[in-house]
Protein backbone atom coordinates (compact mmCIF):
# COMPACT_ATOMS: atom_id res chain seq x y z
CA UNK A 1 0.00 0.00 0.00
CA UNK A 2 2.88 2.36 0.75
CA UNK A 3 4.32 1.85 -2.73
CA UNK A 4 0.87 2.29 -4.26
CA UNK A 5 0.52 5.70 -2.62
CA UNK A 6 3.88 6.92 -3.84
CA UNK A 7 3.30 5.65 -7.37
CA UNK A 8 -0.13 7.26 -7.51
CA UNK A 9 1.09 10.68 -6.55
CA UNK A 10 4.14 10.47 -8.79
CA UNK A 11 1.97 9.77 -11.80
CA UNK A 12 -0.15 12.86 -11.40
CA UNK A 13 2.55 15.32 -10.39
CA UNK A 14 4.76 14.28 -13.29
CA UNK A 15 2.23 15.68 -15.74
CA UNK A 16 3.27 19.22 -14.88
CA UNK A 17 6.94 18.63 -14.35
CA UNK A 18 7.72 16.79 -17.55
CA UNK A 19 4.95 17.72 -19.97
CA UNK A 20 6.05 21.32 -20.08
CA UNK A 21 8.12 23.62 -17.90
CA UNK A 22 5.71 26.42 -18.73
CA UNK A 23 2.82 24.41 -17.29
CA UNK A 24 4.48 24.28 -13.89
CA UNK A 25 5.32 27.97 -14.04
CA UNK A 26 1.68 28.80 -14.70
CA UNK A 27 0.62 27.62 -11.24
CA UNK A 28 1.70 30.23 -8.73
CA UNK A 29 3.23 28.69 -5.66
CA UNK A 30 5.14 25.96 -7.48
CA UNK A 31 2.37 23.47 -8.07
CA UNK A 32 1.15 20.73 -5.73
CA UNK A 33 2.45 20.83 -2.15
CA UNK A 34 4.53 18.09 -0.58
CA UNK A 35 2.42 16.07 1.85
CA UNK A 36 1.99 12.62 3.38
CA UNK A 37 -1.15 10.51 3.58
CA UNK A 38 -2.66 7.02 3.63
CA UNK A 39 -4.16 5.91 0.31
CA UNK A 40 -7.79 4.83 0.71
CA UNK A 41 -9.42 4.62 -2.76
CA UNK A 42 -13.20 4.66 -3.20
CA UNK A 43 -14.95 5.91 -6.33
CA UNK A 44 -16.56 9.29 -5.64
CA UNK A 45 -14.43 9.97 -2.56
CA UNK A 46 -12.85 13.41 -2.70
CA UNK A 47 -11.37 16.12 -0.54
CA UNK A 48 -10.80 19.86 -0.84
CA UNK A 49 -7.92 21.61 0.88
CA UNK A 50 -6.72 25.08 1.67
CA UNK A 51 -2.96 25.26 1.25
CA UNK A 52 -0.96 28.00 2.96
CA UNK A 53 2.67 28.48 1.97
CA UNK A 54 5.26 31.22 1.69
CA UNK A 55 3.75 32.05 -1.71
CA UNK A 56 0.31 32.65 -0.26
CA UNK A 57 -2.94 30.74 -0.05
CA UNK A 58 -4.46 28.46 -2.68
CA UNK A 59 -6.96 25.63 -2.99
CA UNK A 60 -6.69 22.06 -4.21
CA UNK A 61 -9.08 19.15 -4.74
CA UNK A 62 -8.30 15.43 -5.03
CA UNK A 63 -10.67 12.56 -5.78
CA UNK A 64 -11.11 9.04 -7.11
CA UNK A 65 -13.36 9.47 -10.15
CA UNK A 66 -13.50 5.99 -11.65
CA UNK A 67 -12.46 2.37 -11.47
CA UNK A 68 -11.52 0.00 -14.28
CA UNK A 69 -9.92 -3.37 -14.81
CA UNK A 70 -6.57 -3.46 -16.63
CA UNK A 71 -5.11 -6.87 -17.45
CA UNK A 72 -7.29 -8.40 -14.74
CA UNK A 73 -6.16 -5.90 -12.07
CA UNK A 74 -8.06 -3.11 -10.32
CA UNK A 75 -7.21 0.37 -11.59
CA UNK A 76 -8.38 3.70 -10.19
CA UNK A 77 -8.68 7.10 -11.85
CA UNK A 78 -7.17 9.63 -9.43
CA UNK A 79 -7.86 13.29 -10.19
CA UNK A 80 -6.32 16.54 -8.94
CA UNK A 81 -7.83 19.99 -9.54
CA UNK A 82 -5.97 23.24 -8.96
CA UNK A 83 -6.67 26.89 -9.89
CA UNK A 84 -4.92 28.04 -13.05
CA UNK A 85 -4.69 31.79 -12.54
CA UNK A 86 -3.19 32.81 -15.88
CA UNK A 87 -5.99 31.19 -17.88
CA UNK A 88 -8.76 32.01 -15.44
CA UNK A 89 -9.98 28.52 -14.63
CA UNK A 90 -8.96 25.14 -13.27
CA UNK A 91 -6.19 22.79 -14.31
CA UNK A 92 -7.37 19.17 -14.08
CA UNK A 93 -5.06 16.14 -14.11
CA UNK A 94 -5.99 12.50 -13.70
CA UNK A 95 -4.15 9.21 -13.94
CA UNK A 96 -5.28 5.60 -14.14
CA UNK A 97 -3.33 3.74 -11.48
CA UNK A 98 -3.12 -0.04 -11.97
CA UNK A 99 -2.91 -1.73 -8.57
CA UNK A 100 -0.26 -4.44 -8.86
CA UNK A 101 1.61 -4.55 -5.56
CA UNK A 102 5.18 -3.33 -5.87
CA UNK A 103 4.71 -3.05 -9.65
CA UNK A 104 1.86 -0.54 -9.42
CA UNK A 105 2.01 1.75 -12.43
CA UNK A 106 0.14 4.35 -14.46
CA UNK A 107 -1.72 3.12 -17.53
CA UNK A 108 -2.87 6.58 -18.70
CA UNK A 109 -2.49 10.23 -17.68
CA UNK A 110 -4.79 13.00 -18.90
CA UNK A 111 -4.54 16.78 -18.45
CA UNK A 112 -7.02 19.54 -19.24
CA UNK A 113 -6.34 23.27 -19.17
CA UNK A 114 -9.18 25.84 -18.93
CA UNK A 115 -10.97 26.20 -22.25
CA UNK A 116 -8.85 23.49 -23.87
CA UNK A 117 -9.63 19.90 -24.83
CA UNK A 118 -8.19 17.17 -22.61
CA UNK A 119 -4.87 15.65 -23.69
CA UNK A 120 -3.55 12.16 -23.05
CA UNK A 121 0.09 12.33 -22.07
CA UNK A 122 2.65 10.11 -23.83
CA UNK A 123 3.38 6.83 -22.06
CA UNK A 124 6.39 7.10 -19.78
CA UNK A 125 6.42 10.90 -19.66
CA UNK A 126 7.34 12.40 -16.34
CA UNK A 127 9.35 9.71 -14.62
CA UNK A 128 12.23 12.00 -13.73
CA UNK A 129 10.66 14.40 -11.21
CA UNK A 130 9.88 13.07 -7.76
CA UNK A 131 10.14 16.36 -5.86
CA UNK A 132 6.45 16.40 -4.87
CA UNK A 133 5.79 12.72 -4.29
CA UNK A 134 3.83 12.24 -1.05
CA UNK A 135 4.85 9.27 1.04
CA UNK A 136 2.76 7.13 3.34
CA UNK A 137 2.30 9.10 6.56
CA UNK A 138 3.26 6.02 8.57
CA UNK A 139 6.67 5.62 6.94
CA UNK A 140 9.59 6.80 9.05
CA UNK A 141 7.20 8.52 11.45
CA UNK A 142 6.25 8.28 15.10
CA UNK A 143 2.61 7.56 15.88
CA UNK A 144 1.63 10.11 18.54
CA UNK A 145 -1.76 8.51 19.07
CA UNK A 146 -5.38 9.44 18.50
CA UNK A 147 -6.80 12.88 19.13
CA UNK A 148 -9.63 15.14 18.02
CA UNK A 149 -9.03 18.16 15.80
CA UNK A 150 -11.33 20.68 14.17
CA UNK A 151 -10.75 21.99 10.64
CA UNK A 152 -13.09 23.85 8.24
CA UNK A 153 -14.54 20.48 7.12
CA UNK A 154 -15.55 19.61 10.70
CA UNK A 155 -14.26 17.77 13.75
CA UNK A 156 -12.43 14.48 13.21
CA UNK A 157 -10.94 11.78 15.38
CA UNK A 158 -7.50 11.43 13.85
CA UNK A 159 -4.24 9.53 14.12
CA UNK A 160 -1.31 11.91 14.57
CA UNK A 161 2.00 11.08 12.88
CA UNK A 162 5.26 13.02 13.23
CA UNK A 163 8.04 12.48 10.69
CA UNK A 164 11.25 11.30 12.32
CA UNK A 165 13.31 13.68 10.18
CA UNK A 166 11.38 16.66 11.55
CA UNK A 167 9.82 17.49 8.18
CA UNK A 168 6.28 17.70 9.48
CA UNK A 169 3.17 16.33 11.16
CA UNK A 170 0.17 14.64 9.55
CA UNK A 171 -3.27 13.99 11.00
CA UNK A 172 -5.25 11.28 9.21
CA UNK A 173 -8.77 9.85 9.25
CA UNK A 174 -10.30 7.27 6.91
CA UNK A 175 -13.27 9.52 6.18
CA UNK A 176 -11.04 12.35 4.93
CA UNK A 177 -10.93 11.57 1.20
CA UNK A 178 -8.66 9.34 -0.88
CA UNK A 179 -5.47 10.26 1.00
CA UNK A 180 -7.07 10.36 4.49
CA UNK A 181 -5.38 13.70 5.26
CA UNK A 182 -7.25 15.99 7.65
CA UNK A 183 -4.26 18.26 8.23
CA UNK A 184 -0.63 18.35 7.26
CA UNK A 185 1.88 20.75 8.78
CA UNK A 186 5.22 20.90 7.00
CA UNK A 187 8.15 23.25 7.47
CA UNK A 188 6.83 25.76 4.94
CA UNK A 189 3.35 24.52 4.08
CA UNK A 190 0.09 23.84 5.88
CA UNK A 191 -2.80 21.87 4.37
CA UNK A 192 -6.21 21.78 6.04
CA UNK A 193 -9.29 19.89 4.92
CA UNK A 194 -12.15 22.19 3.93
CA UNK A 195 -14.64 19.73 2.44
CA UNK A 196 -15.19 16.00 2.00
CA UNK A 197 -17.02 14.58 -1.03
CA UNK A 198 -18.75 11.23 -1.33
CA UNK A 199 -20.04 11.65 -4.91
CA UNK A 200 -17.27 13.63 -6.63
CA UNK A 201 -17.68 13.79 -10.41
CA UNK A 202 -14.95 13.76 -13.03
CA UNK A 203 -14.10 17.30 -14.18
CA UNK A 204 -12.37 16.17 -17.38
CA UNK A 205 -14.76 17.02 -20.21
CA UNK A 206 -14.58 16.03 -23.85
CA UNK A 207 -12.70 13.28 -25.63
CA UNK A 208 -8.96 13.22 -24.87
CA UNK A 209 -6.73 13.93 -27.87
CA UNK A 210 -3.02 13.15 -28.28
CA UNK A 211 -0.60 15.34 -26.37
CA UNK A 212 0.01 18.68 -28.11
CA UNK A 213 2.55 21.05 -26.47
CA UNK A 214 1.02 23.98 -28.36
CA UNK A 215 -1.93 23.77 -26.00
CA UNK A 216 0.22 24.19 -22.89
CA UNK A 217 0.70 27.65 -21.53
CA UNK A 218 -2.22 29.04 -23.49
CA UNK A 219 -0.82 28.23 -26.93
CA UNK A 220 -3.18 27.56 -29.80
CA UNK A 221 -3.27 24.33 -31.70
CA UNK A 222 -2.15 24.57 -35.35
Amino acid sequence: MKKCLSALAAIVFCGLALASTSAAQMMRGGGPPTFAGIFNPAVGAGAAYEVQSQDGKKTMEMAIVGKETVDGKDAYWWEMVMPEQRMGGELVMKSLLVMDGSNTHSSKTIMQFPGKPPMEMPTGMGRGDHSHIPMDARMDADDLGSESITVPAGTFTVEHYRAKDGSGDTWTAKKAGPFSVVKHQGKDTTMVLTKVYSDYKDKITGTPQPFNPALLGGGQQR
